[in-house]
């Protein structure tokens, strides 16, 4: 088990609190909750060691304009790949944005 921690530039607070997707076999759970505006933390506890670069690489890019709302999120992965990191992510903002309704 690996434990990264990540920060990132965010805009006003998340509408509410969301859980998306399950962590199963290849897959991972995103848990989002609003935090203070204009920063999001990250916290990413996954099942496959030395992979922090591509981590890193990939939430700088699902980050990268900072117009996404500030939260608090706990990603917990069992294997997911890039892609489906990113739709989750993106699943979780949606579904906050909805007010947590799926």
């Amino acid at each position: 088990m690996e434990k990264l921690q990540f920060e990132f530039a965010a805009g006003q607070t998340a509408a509410s609190r969301v859980v998306a997707g399950v962590v199963a076999s290849g897959d991972l759970e995103v848990l989002l909750e609003p935090a203070a505006p204009g920063r999001t933390t990250i916290a990413v506890q996954t099942s496959v060691d030395g992979y922090g670069a591509t981590w890193k690489a990939l939430l700088e890019r699902v980050f990268a304009a900072g117009a996404l709302p500030a939260a608090a999120i706990e990603i917990n992965d069992n294997g997911a790949t890039p892609g489906v990191v990113r739709m989750r992510i993106e699943q979780a903002f949606e579904d906050a944005a909805q007010g947590g309704q799926p």
